[in-house]
């Protein structure tokens, strides 16, 4: 069960769809290949946010549902991508006939699912077959300065992502609905100047939460990380990008 904080931090993300569509890294084309496959398919991008894996999927010539509970967020997609069809909606009630799509992806989004609504759900609008594939960008703590200012926004973050619990448990390896979970790994990076380092702290959940004055002296300390640490082009973000995936049974 989800608790309040958990859904205040969730819905955070309507506040702050401006400045999410402008800082947040897109998807390396080898993860997106590994998640979908090469054959055109229909794809159903739950949570899909602005669009940030929506482009990808598209430009790889998948016919794309594109499903988020934002409609602010939402508005970014179905402007930069009309060939999208985007609708309302969560993981929970996905507005998607049954067995209509070949291919379910979540991109930065499943921690976010009621797992005991959203699994039985995504089941149940993948044909026969047909595949979920989760992925998330997540910042390569190895560095150090990427460790001290993701240190500063949320110290309890996790610098890997895991699909069990602390118990070991699993919502898609504990499922009867779908096989056993492949993972692989990619790098990847982002170029960013100090106002789109800036935004993307703003566009975390643990930040978005805050009023203006809280925020503020965090934000004053990744402008001095960005000037220590940057050269004339700018700073390099590297990540981790994790993919699971695993077919319905």
């Amino acid at each position: 069960m989800r608790s309040d904080r958990h859904r205040e931090l969730a819905a955070s993300f309507s506040s702050v769809a401006d400045v999410y569509e402008r800082s947040r890294p897109d998807y390396p084309d080898a993860a997106v290949r590994w998640m979908t496959g090469d054959a055109p398919a229909r794809v159903l991008d739950l949570g899909a946010g602005t669009g940030k894996l929506t482009s990808s999927l598209i430009d790889a010539g998948h016919d794309v549902v594109a499903v988020d509970p934002s409609e602010p967020m939402l508005e970014h997609l179905a402007m930069a991508m009309p060939q999208a069809e985007a609708h309302v909606g969560s993981a929970e009630a996905i507005p998607v006939a049954d067995a209509s799509v070949d291919v379910v992806v979540v991109a930065q989004a499943f921690h976010w699912f009621d797992h005991e609504v959203a699994v039985p759900e995504i089941a149940r609008v993948l044909r026969p077959g047909g595949r979920l594939a989760l992925i998330w960008n997540l910042r390569d703590a190895s560095v150090p300065w990427v460790d001290e200012l993701w240190t500063m926004i949320n110290p309890d973050e996790p610098r890997r992502i895991e699909l069990t619990d602390v118990e070991g448990r699993s919502p898609l390896g504990d499922s009867s609905l779908f096989g056993s979970v492949e993972h692989v790994t990619f790098e990847h990076t982002q170029h960013l100047d100090q106002q789109r380092l800036v935004e993307l702290v703003t566009s975390r959940s643990y930040v978005a939460v805050q009023s203006p004055e809280e925020r503020a002296p965090l934000l004053d300390a990744v402008r001095d990380i960005y000037d220590r640490e940057a050269l004339a082009a700018g700073i390099v973000l590297p990540y981790i990008t994790y993919c699971f995936r695993t077919y319905r049974t």
